[in-house]
């Protein structure tokens, strides 16, 4: 059997799992053109993705979960799936997310909630969860999602995967519908880090149409081979700690004391400005969301309300198309702007994330990587956060800072809870060293560190 034919019965096979799925994380899919477009040849061959709903693929649909741009085809690929394409990699279909890619559950959809697939009566956490939910349940090799705050991290998490969040510039953001600019990136999903790798090294690097990419080399992938463990790595400390789920903190304490028996230098230390993150990401990204989602107006994209006059048009088009979540962070960024309150909020925000910055940039000349908690808790019921959203915005205080700082992060599995739910850790890294996190990574997986406990 040659492996063009080996691949095909994969899709074929994956497409059926699909159909039986019960987490609702894929909403449409390619299978008719995947199939034709198996034979490609690259470093991604033979290698399937599925695709968040906020990233661009020529003639298919791209509605960002909104009601606004639910008739929206696509003219156009994103530099990301572009480069996937020219690689060998097939796109098999598109994943649910919160509506713009605005929540931490993955509930804020016009396609419904996505469920967690180690309890269908859970979150997959958000906004990337269909992403996560498909990959926990094998219906494909790799996905792509977008980390704005933590959501690729977050529901990498939740599902118990691999799922990486790049330096800001790494990789294009061209075709990947903004939410807030100068935080988003997309970022990678897997249950093997080589396939994160293989990606990140194929979609990584300059794009002329995304003037964020930073013009560095990017390193040619090569197979991990005799990598050792960090030799300092950065930890919380034990008030922190304590504000975290029991069993998420015994699993911290387990892998710190693994590093301990192995020589790793232990430095505990303060989280830059940690109780100012979240709210000055809040403040920041809602700013910049309506500033972005000003275009969607029922004029130039998507769905248009039947209307007699402009402003009518305008209001009428945004009350239908938006959901109230979307309509909170909008008018919550346009107060933030208004004159007389700009100063005052977003202004002293800005402020507060160089001071964030610079403060991770210290921490990480004394440490090599930081090891962090993905979530404070593992995954909530389905509708229990939905109606206060300030307890819902928590759910992404460990992976709010490494957006405002802008630096790399890699979520990792760490086993499971006494009620078998998925349980995870991230590894920060400096900027552009992303290869640090996936070496520190493949030996906790290899060693198979939390099947020990």
């Amino acid at each position: 059997m040659n492996p063009s034919t080996s691949f095909r019965q994969k899709l074929l096979i994956e497409k059926e799992k699909i159909s039986k799925s019960r987490t609702n994380s894929v909403i449409r899919t390619r299978f008719d053109k995947a199939v034709d477009e198996a034979d490609k040849i690259g470093l991604l061959s033979n290698k399937s993705f599925l695709v968040k709903d906020n990233i661009a693929i020529k003639n298919q649909p791209l509605s960002c979960a909104s009601n606004i741009l639910k008739s929206y085809v696509s003219p156009f690929n994103a530099t990301a799936i572009e480069r996937i394409q020219n690689a060998g990699g097939i796109i098999t279909g598109q994943t649910n997310c919160d509506e713009f890619a605005m929540g931490s559950s993955s509930e804020y959809s016009i396609y419904g909630s996505v469920k967690n697939p180690y309890n269908l009566n859970l979150v997959a956490g958000g906004s990337s969860g269909g992403s996560a939910a498909a990959i926990a349940e094998n219906l494909a090799d790799i996905a792509l999602g977008s980390d704005t705050g933590g959501s690729v991290r977050q529901p990498a998490a939740f599902c118990g995967i691999y799922g990486l969040k790049p330096t800001y510039g790494r990789i294009s953001r061209y075709g990947l519908v903004a939410h807030a600019s100068s935080f988003d990136t997309i970022g990678i999903m897997s249950k093997k880090i080589e396939n994160i790798r293989k990606t990140l090294s194929v979609i990584s690097g300059k794009d002329r149409k995304d003037a964020t990419t930073v013009d560095r080399k990017v390193d040619d992938y090569k197979p991990l081979n005799n990598v050792d463990l960090p030799k300092s790595i950065g930890i919380i400390k034990q008030e922190v700690l304590n504000e975290l789920n029991p069993e998420i903190a015994e699993r911290y304490q387990y892998l710190v004391s693994y590093l301990k028996e192995n020589n790793v230098k232990i430095n505990e230390i303060d989280l830059p400005f940690f109780k100012y993150c979240i709210p000055t990401y809040y403040v920041l990204t809602m700013a910049e969301a309506s500033s972005n989602l000003s275009r969607f107006d029922g004029v130039r994209y998507g769905n248009r309300a039947d209307c007699e006059n402009l402003s009518e048009l305008y209001f009428k088009s945004r009350t239908e198309g938006f959901s109230d979540e979307v309509k909170r962070r909008i008018m919550t960024g346009t107060y933030v702007l208004s004159s007389g309150y700009y100063d005052a909020y977003y202004s002293k925000a800005l402020k507060v994330r160089r001071l964030i910055k610079e403060g991770y940039t210290s921490l990480l000349k004394n440490c090599d990587n930081l090891l962090l908690p993905s979530t404070p808790d593992l995954p909530f019921k389905l509708k229990n956060r939905m109606k206060d959203p300030l307890k819902m915005y928590l759910a992404d205080m460990f992976t709010v800072p490494i957006n405002l700082a802008g630096i790399p992060s890699l979520s990792i599995p760490a086993g499971f809870s006494s009620k078998s739910l998925p349980i995870g850790f991230q590894i920060v890294g400096n900027s552009f060293k992303e290869e640090t996190l996936f070496s520190f990574a493949h030996i906790l997986e290899k060693e198979e560190i939390f099947d020990k406990i």
